[in-house]
């Protein structure tokens, strides 16, 4: 498996507010076996992960998502939106406190579910890209490089509450039929993918969107693009003419799918045509969960991270993604050629077709300056330079 299939998805005519769009993603039948349901954490706030070998992952985490494929009903299982569980006698939770969490994907015991932190799955994994740093001990890498690798690694997203329109958008969308996903795109561009197996269980989760996290790019297109325009429907009587209701509603479904088409073919087709390198987290049953990481290609297109749970014709029945800013695309980019030369910064800077001068630039403008030995770097630059 390389791409996303959204086999038995959808798409219907967009809903817009200012510069968001959303387009929402519809079933015709549920996936039979799974349901997803939030889990409220009481004062949600930081969360640090203890990953093993000696690292962590923290982390805002406002919720945890957990998958069931016991074929149990869920009725009354799931907490409403911007509730809390917990004695009222205990007073408010403590602000922004720093919760302890034992792996990002735990299954519970002696039950078929698992409890998984959503999208923080697929941002660690975009941390831990060659965390260990130089495979060979270089001089040009300092010693703290060489013992450390790249600990620590941070990178910065916002809360969907602080990309602007999001939190509006999202309250004035209205629900369709079997729907069970939407793809969010602000000015245009595609910000982020969220799919679940069963209506009932996107109607719940819906609003946590304005929950999670977005990146620089969707923050800045959030605040600087135009209002896009919305989806309208022309139906002109032609030849044969609209005669009855009959006939309006065909015409209406053709425009419908002309439209669906038009999407699937342009608006998200970075998302879904991009080859991305998956590594399973679990297997539940009939289901497998996998965290991805695209090819860090620098062609100008969208790149994602994020998570998936496939079904076993490998079918999307949950989907989450994270836009990657150009930034961190170059960083991604570069990490992997450095790694490809085991990290020799003259043969990386050869393949590339640069200077080691310039490498060294970009090493340093990707925030990774500081992992190399400043005195031999200005030794060989200067070298370099002369030769």
């Amino acid at each position: 498996m390389t791409r996303i299939d959204l086999g038995g998805l959808e798409a219907r005519p967009a809903q817009v507010w200012g510069g968001v769009r959303l387009v929402p993603l519809v079933r015709t039948e549920p996936v039979a076996g799974l349901r997803l349901r939030r889990e409220v954490y009481e004062g949600a706030g930081t969360a640090s992960v203890e990953l093993g070998d000696r690292t962590a992952y923290t982390s805002y985490v406002p919720h945890g998502f957990v998958a069931d494929w016991s074929g149990a009903r869920q009725d009354g299982e799931s907490a409403a939106y911007g509730t809390l569980l917990g004695d009222r006698t205990g007073g408010p939770p403590p602000c922004v406190p720093v919760r302890r969490v034992h792996r990002l994907a735990k299954r519970r015991r002696g039950e078929r579910r698992l409890r998984f932190l959503p999208l923080h799955l697929a941002l660690e994994g975009y941390l831990a890209l060659h965390f260990g740093g130089p495979s060979v001990v270089w001089d040009d890498w300092s010693r703290e490089a060489v013992r450390r690798g790249l600990s620590p690694r941070a990178e910065a997203a916002y809360a969907g509450w602080d990309v602007p329109g999001l939190g509006e958008a999202l309250r004035v969308f209205e629900l369709h039929p079997g729907q069970c996903g939407v793809l969010l795109y602000v000015a245009d561009a595609l910000a982020a993918a969220f799919v679940v197996p069963h209506p009932e269980d996107y109607r719940v989760l819906h609003p946590t969107l304005v929950e999670d996290l977005y990146g620089e790019l969707v923050h800045q297109y959030a605040h600087y693009g135009a209002p896009v325009p919305e989806f309208t429907a022309r139906i002109r009587d032609g030849a044969g003419g609209i005669r009855t209701l009959a006939d309006l509603r065909a015409a209406a479904v053709g425009q419908e799918r002309a439209w669906a088409a038009a999407h699937d073919g342009l608006m998200a087709r970075d998302l879904l045509e991009t080859s991305y390198s998956f590594e399973r987290a679990y297997r539940a049953g009939a289901f497998d969960l996998y965290r991805f990481l695209p090819p860090f290609r620098r062609d100008g297109r969208e790149q994602h991270i994020g998570e998936l749970i496939t079904d076993h014709k490998g079918r999307a029945a949950y989907l989450k993604t994270f836009r990657l800013s150009e930034k961190q695309v170059r960083k991604g980019y570069l990490l992997h050629r450095l790694a490809d030369h085991d990290w020799h910064l003259g043969r990386t800077a050869e393949a590339l077709g640069t200077t080691y001068p310039e490498l060294v630039r970009r090493i340093g403008a990707a925030g990774l300056g500081g992992l190399l030995d400043a005195h031999v770097v200005a030794r060989k630059a200067k070298g370099a330079g002369e030769g």
